[in-house]
């Protein structure tokens, strides 16, 4: 009875109301849509390729008639006009929203403290962060709230709060699901993508939201493979690739030992493992710092309290008008990066920091292609720590931003990457791995998520 399952994650989310996981609550909706599968299941009738499943989606992600906020003040009460096109694929093969989750201010952040709605709190210990941006969509699924949830993913806001948290995360390639109703942070960048409890689940909702729309010019058309069905194959004749520069000083020496016990079993299992060297690396979170904070500064000159969100009362003038609506409207992390993109944006620094930032940009790419010329996998940490204690970071904003040092060159390159559970440290966190493939081959990071889902982990 799928009305009996939402009821008790109904039930959940009020028993663990103090982990800040969810913003807003469908609880009406979700119960009509419940009773109405729960008829077509008892008189035969035919359901979609979700029926049953309840997912959570990130308040980035417009839901036509609900608030779409940002986890920031000056969108408190901004409703949505229309359904994102990810969801509205959802809504078609009959899967259940339950909610939206909590994230770090209009998705930057790497730790989900930067929510004007307060902090979220990672379900393994309460103390800690639960990663970001997508920290309520990784709480959500990891405490028992939903099925899967919706996140985005710029920098690694998928993939962070999914290792963080103990379940899976996936990044597809830029392109791969339409970003038509996902609140732009940095257009380049930004993906939405699965988080959820296995490899199966994450693979049935990528296959449903993925493909073309005539609503986002930079979304593929692409033949979307049936990845619930593919990854039940087993994996042959995958090549490996371990870049060194992955593995230096700043790691944690048990995510390090439990990456090459992975390593390892994929020898034993016959996988062909070998290093390799992405020279451009070392650049990428200054790279990816440099681009992100410019797009942000750009796309988020639209909130300016004049078309819609808050806006401060008997300005002087429209000059005060937008001064004292973005200060008192945003937060710390949300200015300091609109800063340093106008900074990078400006005359006299646009062609030193922006246009050569672009060239970097390329030369990544360019190491990930040659790479998967001779490989089908990178493998690498997710994180370098596992989750840290909240504030341990927020006076830091450099150590803060090291958090992604492993996942921003997958949205540099636009590569698909995905982060899987694969055991806990000796103060009981989850550790994730992180695989990257070539472009368009989320079968192939779906096949090894699910093979050592299924091998690995169980032993």
């Amino acid at each position: 009875m799928i009305t009996k399952k939402v009821e008790s994650y109904l039930q959940t989310i009020s028993e663990k109301k103090h982990l800040n996981a969810f913003l807003e609550i469908f609880t009406d909706e979700a119960l009509q849509k419940a009773h109405e599968l729960d008829k077509k299941f008892q008189i035969g009738e035919p359901t979609g390729k979700l029926a049953g499943l309840i997912i959570a989606v990130k308040d980035n992600i417009s839901i036509k008639g609900k608030r779409l906020t940002c986890a920031s003040k000056i969108l408190e009460n901004f409703i949505s006009l229309y359904n994102a096109t990810a969801v509205e694929k959802l809504l078609n093969e009959d899967a259940i929203i339950i909610g939206k989750t909590n994230l770090d201010e209009f998705a930057m952040g790497s730790s989900n403290e930067n929510s004007a709605f307060g902090v979220v709190k990672n379900p393994f210990d309460e103390e800690r962060v639960p990663g970001g941006s997508s920290g309520g969509s990784a709480v959500a699924v990891a405490a028992n709230m939903c099925d899967a949830a919706l996140g985005s993913d710029t920098g690694g806001s998928i993939r962070q709060p999914a290792a963080f948290c103990g379940v899976y995360g996936l990044k597809p390639t830029y392109g791969r699901v339409s970003r038509f109703g996902l609140v732009a942070f940095a257009s380049s960048f930004d993906c939405i993508g699965p988080i959820a409890k296995d490899t199966e689940t994450t693979a049935r909702i990528l296959e449903v939201i993925s493909g073309y729309d005539e609503n986002d010019s930079t979304s593929s058309n692409q033949p979307i493979p049936k990845y619930s069905e593919l990854i039940k194959e087993t994996p042959v004749k995958l090549k490996f690739g371990i870049p060194k520069e992955f593995f230096n000083e700043g790691l944690d020496e048990e995510i390090k030992s439990k990456i090459f016990d992975v390593i390892e079993f994929l020898k034993s299992n016959s996988f062909e493992v070998k290093e390799i060297s992405l020279p451009y690396l070392e650049y990428s979170i200054a790279d990816y710092y440099l681009l992100t904070t410019a797009e942000a500064s750009s796309n988020l000159s639209r909130y300016d309290g004049v078309k819609y969100g808050s806006r401060v009362h008997e300005p002087l003038s429209i000059k005060d008008l937008y001064t004292k609506t973005r200060d008192e409207y945003f937060g710390t992390e949300v200015k300091r990066r609109i800063m340093l993109g106008t900074f990078v944006l400006s005359a006299g620094y646009y062609d030193a920091y922006y246009l050569k930032a672009q060239k970097v940009r390329r030369l990544i790419q360019n190491d990930f292609i040659k790479a998967f010329n001779e490989i089908d996998v990178i493998i690498s940490p997710t994180t370098p720590t596992t989750a840290f204690k909240i504030g341990e970071k927020t006076d830091n904003p450099l150590a803060m931003y090291l958090s992604d040092i492993y996942t921003t060159s997958a949205n540099l390159a636009g590569i698909p990457a995905i982060s899987i559970p694969i055991g806990f440290d000796s103060k009981n966190l989850p550790i994730g791995i992180q695989f990257m493939s070539n472009f368009f081959r989320e079968d192939i990071l779906l096949k090894m998520s699910y093979f050592i889902e299924k091998k690995f982990n169980s032993n």
